[in-house]
């Protein structure tokens, strides 16, 4: 599918859905929408993902078959400033697909046109309406169960999940990703956005992608969201933790981050202490440990100065650590596997 990908005012830094689906999405991206960074490039700015050009809308961007958005603000609100762009999408035959709180499939205008020129609309943070709380037998599973956590939102859960599993898969395992966000669930075409459930059911979410397919693969890697000490998302991260009953911990963190993203007043903590947090939260529903960590040194120059930086954090964590977009994952999959 070809597909046209929106990130207003945010490319690259704060559009971690269009990175993601730039990196790992088997759909060709034909255009990324940004009206700040018109008539550049992708490879302008990352260079290690598909290319596409930037355009300003979506009136300038080639025939594609879908229109993404990319982007999700704190709240996951629609802005009004990308009604043109939507619009002009569906005028024009295209399917949307949104990860928004916001469902476009609401919006009268939207749903009009979509029904106007025979457009479907995706919103991926639509639940499933017969989730239901879990019974606490995720562990059953045949497969190992790997859960990416994290010192905040942000740091690199979803992008550290899907590179272990492709690197499991690239060793001969077979691995599988449990999706729980909405760019992990656009690009694997499935899941359930664990930030939409109904509190009582976001265990019994996880839980229910667990038991689907934890019979059919030997590991499965579950996309981590938010941080256990967050402010706003903790209880996201928790009912991951415990729906899951992972056997085994990746702990993710940003190099240079000091405080929590969106929420500046609230310093990080020292990272042995998310280790212990994450052990100790988890123990009484299913024993599991933090067996190694994934550091994003994108804010690091060169590889020196990110190869020291992680040196200092697997110390801090006492486990194998790797940036598995900047190096390889090798020390970091053995001590999962």
């Amino acid at each position: 599918m070809r597909i046209a990908i929106l990130a207003h005012e945010k490319f690259p830094d704060r559009a971690k859905t269009a990175l993601g689906l730039l990196r790992y999405s088997d759909d060709e991206v034909v255009a990324v929408l940004d009206r700040d960074e018109a008539g550049s490039r992708v490879s302008d700015f990352v260079d290690d993902v598909q290319d596409a050009p930037i355009v300003a809308s979506m009136a300038d961007a080639p025939d594609c078959d879908a229109l993404v958005i990319g982007i999700a603000p704190i709240g996951g609100g629609f802005d009004e400033t990308w009604r043109d762009d939507v619009r002009t999408a569906l005028s024009r035959g295209c399917d949307l697909v949104s990860g928004l709180h916001y469902f476009l499939e609401n919006d009268e205008e939207f749903a009009s046109l979509a029904a106007e020129h025979d457009c479907d609309i995706w919103d991926v943070r639509k639940p499933d309406p017969d989730l239901t709380v879990a019974q606490g037998v995720a562990g059953e599973v045949d497969a190992e169960v790997v859960l990416t956590v994290g010192s905040d939102c942000s740091v690199g859960k979803m992008t550290a999940t899907m590179e272990l599993c492709e690197a499991a898969r690239a060793a001969g395992h077979d691995a599988a990703v449990i999706p729980t966000g909405q760019t992990g669930i656009m690009i694997e075409g499935w899941g359930n956005p664990v930030d939409r459930v109904v509190s009582d059911f976001t265990a019994g979410a996880v839980e229910e992608m667990i038991l689907e397919k934890g019979d059919d693969h030997d590991y499965l890697f579950v996309e981590g969201q938010g941080a256990i000490t967050h402010p706003a998302y903790s209880a996201v991260t928790c009912g991951i933790l415990h729906g899951a009953q992972a056997d085994k911990l990746v702990l993710c963190h940003d190099a240079g981050r000091e405080v929590v993203h969106g929420y500046e007043d609230y310093p990080l903590q020292a990272l042995d202490t998310y280790v212990d947090l994450y052990e100790s939260l988890a123990a009484p529903v299913h024993e599991t440990e933090v067996v190694g960590g994934a550091l994003n040194t994108s804010s690091i120059d060169s590889d020196e100065d990110a190869s020291e930086a992680l040196a200092d954090f697997a110390d801090a964590i006492d486990a194998p650590a790797a940036d598995l977009v900047r190096f390889d994952a090798d020390d970091l999959l053995e001590a999962i596997l």
